[in-house]
């Protein structure tokens, strides 16, 4: 939207209430206590729902957190689709248990479980009652995934191996750089990755895929099919790394060949974003490339239940990695192809079909939200679906399950609550929970008041941000203006375990968040905006947001404020420093970028940041690095930071951080350094957050308390 079509001035704002959260009771809010780090820490995680062929059955797996020495253990959980209490199945006493499947004729549940010493395939007869669960594979390696084939007969399982291993594990990792007398790795000329995301890389050692068949004992054959042929063919990970799953892997109905995702290791792979959809006949032989003639990235192959069609996604543009995802559909019978969604200006996260091959339900980020989309076969439509129960906002819909009635099963989280299991339908009727792990939790804490409200940001356009606030709020708050990273990401209507609103809201705090130039759900132009504008249009409408915010809030005590970030949140708080020197008490800054020109040659992924600065390597192009380069204003820096960092961070190398807090300490600027010699971009371990919120919450307290 421009400034021309724009009725209302930079304040104006629309203003929407969202309930608080999926609670299905909440005590008398004298009896409510404020949420702590230790509840985000222990409220149980809830994922990868699976429905049972017959769709009367749901099982998830739940992880949960000791209060204590915080342990997680990981199991699975069971109720009926129409409603009950969930129970627990196939436990394995002190042991995980992962990625439910159950078989095509729903007599079996299929998953993953460490009860050996190692991730393998596990399987629990269903029609017996008190059946134990039975081991099905005894790999040399761990197993990070499989997929079950739709007549049951096959299975295809993935996890690490050497390139020239004919199954899953060899004595051999395929280790090729000849580490020789001493411990140094030696990557040649020519290599693909040399370090990627929290690991360094094992030449040779590839993530790769197999199919095996079941025999009649359940256990798996030693018959492996490697789907990416001989050796020579691939030289890539599948899955991808480091964070493709299951959804890159697809059988087609008929069970005789299967699609993946790969893409080449090679020079230019740090620079490629060019993954394929690969279809492998399962015997061995050279897998065959669908999609070659796009350059760009190709990812979530779906194959049809009546075998007649293959969607997935696909981006248009090399090297840029948050370019529109587009349903795409080929006829397999006659090779025809079409772009399904490109009239519909939004990127797809997830593809599942309806069980009469007739359309697909999707999940699109839109405006604060992540709701499902029903897609017409023929048209191409998107209906947006209204899965949530009444009186909630949608929220973040994901994990979502046609069933052959016309329901839905699907995961719901939102900013106040963390993903539960919910079933909705038939015929657009809305969704009620069928898990309900958090719930008693939940009703012991105050309720989170959040609000939407829109503005003109930079150039005019709309711009959305998100007020949440503790129910029970007397007075006026100090303010945490909170900036997402990504860049191309968004604060929307989403439960978090690392950056959650919920909990610092609950510390007496106002969090503000600003979609602003760059976020994603608002259509392809304006994630578009930010490329070679880092610190321009996304600063103003930080600005601008921040002020519209406690305009409309008088509860806001907008004098009274620090920022937050991380990633190229954690960017925007080093160039806050020099462009906005002023405005906070207080800052804090994790893994952020602090020097353009070293993130330049440091970090791993180079098609990103090359991308965002017009597609050129850093000596090609050193203006278009530098106009928004930190660095350079370090002399005006003066607001108190706190600076976060961790040693297997790759994306932006620790040293980023260093070199910030370095700065801060020679002008004499009052900052902290916290460093994790353990975690990555994220901080995961439940004792590191602990340390982590400890440390944010008392640098704000000391800023913002006085």
């Amino acid at each position: 939207m421009t400034k021309a079509s724009i009725a209302f001035s930079a304040l104006a704002l629309t203003l929407s209430a969202v309930p608080a959260s999926a609670q299905t009771a909440q005590r008398p809010q004298t009896a409510q206590r404020p949420m702590s780090v230790q509840d985000l820490l222990t409220l149980k995680r809830i994922s990868a729902p699976a429905v049972s062929p017959d769709g009367k059955w749901a099982v998830w797996q739940q992880t949960d957190t000791d209060p204590v020495s915080y342990r997680r253990s990981t199991g699975l959980w069971r109720v009926s689709t129409g409603g009950g209490t969930p129970e627990r199945i196939a436990d394995l006493p002190d042991t995980n248990q992962t990625s439910p499947a159950f078989s095509p004729d729903g007599k079996q549940l299929w998953f993953i479980s460490d009860k050996s010493g190692k991730d393998q395939v596990w399987w629990l007869d269903l029609t017996v009652a008190g059946s134990a669960p039975a081991q099905a594979s005894d790999f040399k390696t761990d197993v990070a995934g499989f997929s079950l084939s739709p007549d049951g007969k096959r299975i295809i399982v993935w996890g690490d191996v050497a390139r020239d291993c004919p199954t899953l594990g060899c004595d051999s990792t395929g280790d090729t750089s000849q580490p020789g007398p001493g411990s140094g790795r030696l990557y040649k000329d020519g290599a693909g990755f040399v370090r990627h995301w929290d690991k360094w890389e094992t030449p040779g050692n590839y993530s790769r895929a197999f199919a095996f068949s079941i025999g009649p004992d359940g256990k798996l054959a030693s018959d492996a099919a490697a789907l990416d042929g001989p050796p020579g063919t691939l030289t890539g990970d599948t899955p991808t790394k480091p964070f493709g799953g299951g959804e890159e892997l697809a059988w087609a109905a008929d069970s005789h060949s299967a699609f993946f995702v790969a893409r080449q290791a090679d020079r230019n792979e740090p620079r490629s974003t060019n993954t394929d959809i690969w279809q492998s006949a399962l015997d061995g032989t050279t897998p065959r490339n669908l999609t070659a003639e796009n350059r760009a990235s190709d990812t979530m192959p779906a194959a049809s239940p009546d075998g007649r069609w293959l969607a997935w996604a696909a981006m248009a543009r090399p090297g840029y990695e948050s370019d529109r995802l587009v349903v795409q559909l080929a006829n397999l019978k006659t090779g025809e192809r079409r772009a399904l969604t490109q009239a519909w200006d939004r990127s797809v996260g997830s593809i599942a079909w309806t069980p009469d091959s007739k359309a697909l339900i999707v999940t699109a980020e839109d405006v604060l939200d992540t709701p499902a989309f029903r897609i017409d076969l023929a048209s191409g439509t998107a209906t947006r679906l209204a899965l949530a129960p009444r009186g909630l906002s949608e929220g973040h819909i994901g994990g979502v399950t046609p069933l052959k009635d016309g329901r839905l099963i699907f995961t719901r989280d939102a900013t106040a609550n963390p993903a539960e299991i919910y079933v909705a339908g038939p015929g657009g009727a809305p969704g009620t929970a069928l898990s309900h792990a958090n719930d008693a939790q939940l009703a012991d804490l105050v309720p989170l008041t959040s609000s939407r409200f829109s503005f003109a940001g930079a150039g005019g356009d709309t711009v959305w941000g998100t007020i949440n606030k503790p129910a029970n709020a007397a007075g006026t708050l100090p303010v945490l203006l909170f900036v997402h990273g990504g860049p191309q990401g968004s604060f929307n209507d989403s439960w978090s375990f690392r950056w959650n609103p919920r909990v610092f809201a609950s510390q007496g705090y106002a969090v503000v968040s600003i979609d602003f130039h760059g976020s994603t759900g608002y259509g392809q132009a304006f994630t578009d905006a930010i490329n070679r504008d880092w610190g321009g249009k996304p600063l103003e409408d930080l600005q601008k947001g921040l002020a519209a915010a406690t305009a409309r809030d008088a509860a806001l005590d907008g004098g009274n404020a620090c920022a937050l970030g991380a990633s190229y949140g954690g960017y925007m708080m080093n160039w806050i420093e020099g462009q906005w020197p002023d405005r906070f008490k207080c800052i804090v800054q994790h893994d952020g970028v602090f020097d353009a020109r070293a993130m330049a040659y440091e970090t791993e992924e180079l098609w990103f940041d090359e991308w965002e600065h017009g597609g050129h390597a850093y000596y090609q192009a050193p203006d278009e690095f530098e106009k928004w380069n930190p660095v350079g204003y370090v002399a005006k820096w003066k607001t108190p930071m706190l600076v976060i960092t961790s040693e297997k961070d790759f994306r932006i190398p620790y040293t980023q951080g260093l070199a910030a807090f370095t700065a801060l300490q020679s002008k004499d600027v009052p900052s902290e350094l916290l460093v994790f010699p353990d975690e990555n971009h994220w901080v995961l371990k439940p004792k590191n957050s602990l340390q982590w919120h400890t440390t944010v919450l008392d640098w704000l307290n000391r800023w913002l308390r006085k």
